[in-house]
């Protein structure tokens, strides 16, 4: 009787684990805030219970006919959302910094210093020109806690002169998705100004668990996208990344895929000979590129997957288990940057510039070698020889004009001469006027966004235009739960089913970390441990699973990760 009660109370269990948990958010739990009251930092600091917890969770901007102000960093404790409330038209709600009482801007809008946190930003308009057109050099969101996830939708930036992301906590996420990033300049001395995300170089590293960009637009920054010091598991997918001083794509991974992207006059500023050991080429001595990977160092590789740090060879054990995929690209530079670059790059010049390309030969090395590299994949990549196509105005990007600046052309010129001053470049500066000023809406630049060659067009690995789509269709997948991960936790039914003595089992989890696969017998015994360690998300496990030493009869496999768990029944039957 004891054995029939321990087995029936091991397949409650089991039922139980295997159910999804799901949690509803209440009316209560949303606060309407209007642009005409306390400022927005204020409203969330003061929403606070009598026990100093938050007492709402999301934040719902309403007012489209004035901005909202800040006046320091909101600082929650707890998760949190921002959303605001979309006009027929599409125009998001409008957040800008205001001006202190000693004149400076606040720098910070949203600091997550709280491990474990979770923050969602979606559909508003963050401009970091202050109410009296100053501005600082600031970080939008400040990450100073681990394992932080943060999520940006439908997001507009504008004017970011340093950070857009900053992180200094380890093993946070981050999820970048329909989000435009445009003009961000900073002329005096920061040539990465607008960098969207950014780790904490005075770190030795700091690493990411996930990193997800996918549907966004970087128009007009010196930095571009940014990257990361490591993360295990990068996604960069249909973006389009337009004119940057610098900037290429997300830093260092184990794994990841850079898919279904418009590069177009990225790195415009070239790379020089000092500039060797910058971030832009992040590994050797080499003329940059745009695809530039290396083997993992013993750092990172003991952060990919520890277990081969024991071993003599853990550099090609860890090579042999990255999946990287570089699909279906199309890069372009504009013949006024490739011209204005090998004109530069003669001996009348102190520090030559050399004019970056799009994979460099180690990188182009590792692709091609299936042996040591078998989960490296190119393929479909235009490189060089379709121009997009974009409308007549992108041309004054590069030669400047009321609006653009004294143009790209000429910024380069003086950053690389040592005379830049407060000049700048961009498409369609905003300057902040009025009491109930509000930016332009829509974007000037959405109609020559859509380009004209059906070549590129028509690259995408799954239909939708090449880039970010937004320009011709419209925002894609806007809705998105803040405290779901955009990767399956799923356990497979092992095959076959009976078997004798081995079978398969897959599985894939939904967020990096500690994970195990362990089988019992029918009285909840633990008899083997299949897998006990960190697993990446979005990757694929499998195993063999032998059982020969095993009497026949019914077992359970259950798989945990994080505060997930689902448990199956196989049969051994000999």
């Amino acid at each position: 009787m004891k054995r029939l009660l321990t087995t029936a109370g091991f397949l409650a269990m089991a039922w139980c684990l295997v159910l999804p948990t799901r949690t509803f958010a209440s009316a209560n739990d949303t606060l309407d805030v209007y642009a005409n009251g306390s400022s927005l930092d204020a409203v969330i600091l003061a929403d606070t219970t009598t026990t100093g917890a938050q007492a709402h969770s999301v934040y719902k901007l309403v007012s489209l006919d004035t901005t909202y102000i800040f006046l320091g960093a909101a600082t929650p404790k707890s998760n949190i959302t921002i959303t605001g409330v979309l006009d027929q038209d599409g125009r998001r709600p409008c957040i800008q910094p205001g001006v202190l009482n000693d004149g400076s801007v606040p720098a910070t809008l949203l600091s997550m210093a709280t491990k474990g946190t979770v923050a969602s930003i979606s559909n508003v308009y963050i401009v970091e020109l202050s109410t009296a057109n100053t501005t600082t050099g600031g970080v939008d969101f400040d990450i100073a806690a681990d394992s932080v996830k943060l999520y940006l939708n439908n997001v507009i930036d504008e004017e970011s002169r340093y950070l857009v992301i900053w992180y200094s906590g380890s093993w946070d996420d981050f999820f970048i998705k329909n989000c435009i990033f445009r003009n961000g300049v900073n002329a005096v001395g920061d040539w990465y100004a607008s960098q969207v995300l950014s780790p904490n170089l005075y770190l030795p590293i700091n690493p990411a668990d996930t990193v997800v960009m996918d549907y966004n637009t970087f128009f007009c920054t010196n930095g571009g996208p940014g990257g990361v010091s490591y993360a295990n598991y990068v996604e960069f997918n249909h973006n389009s990344s337009i004119f940057t001083f610098l900037g290429g794509t997300p830093g260092v991974f184990g794994s990841g895929k850079i898919d279904n992207n418009l590069f177009y006059s990225v790195i415009s500023g070239g790379n020089s000979k000092s500039e060797f050991t910058w971030m832009d080429d992040a590994y050797q001595p080499e003329v940059a590129s745009l695809i530039d990977y290396d083997t993992l160092s013993v750092v990172s590789d003991s952060l990919f997957d520890p277990a081969d740090k024991a071993n003599g060879n853990w550099r090609m054990l860890a090579e042999a288990k990255r999946n990287v995929e570089v699909n279906n690209n199309t890069y372009f530079m504009p013949a006024a940057i490739t011209s204005f670059l090998t004109q530069w790059d003669d001996t009348s010049h102190v520090d030559s510039l050399y004019t970056p390309g799009w994979m460099n030969a180690r990188t182009t090395q590792m692709f091609s070698d299936q042996t040591h590299w078998p989960g490296f994949h190119a393929s479909g990549n235009i490189v060089s020889t379709q121009d997009p196509g974009f409308g007549a105005s992108f041309a004054d990007v590069l030669n400047g004009g009321t609006g653009y600046g004294v143009g790209l052309l000429d910024y380069i010129t003086k950053v690389r001469n040592g005379t830049v001053t407060t000049e700048d470049w961009g498409y369609q500066k905003e300057i902040v006027s009025g009491t109930n000023w509000v930016p332009a809406w829509p974007l000037p630049e959405a109609a020559d966004m859509m380009y004209s060659n059906t070549t590129v067009k028509n690259n995408s690995s799954d239909g939708k235009p090449e880039g970010d789509p937004y320009w011709f269709t419209g925002i894609t997948a806007v809705k998105q739960n803040p405290a779901a991960v955009p990767a399956k936790f799923d356990l497979s039914n092992n095959y076959p089913n009976p078997f004798n003595p081995s079978t398969k089992i897959n599985f894939t989890v939904s967020q990096d970390g500690q994970t195990s696969l362990k089988i019992y017998n029918m009285l909840g015994q633990l008899v083997m441990t299949v897998f006990d360690g960190r697993a990446v998300a979005h990757q694929n496990y499998n195993f063999n699973v032998t059982m020969d030493n095993f009497a026949s009869g019914v077992y359970f496999y259950t798989l945990r990760n994080g505060g997930m768990s689902a448990t199956k029944k196989m049969i051994l039957l000999k």
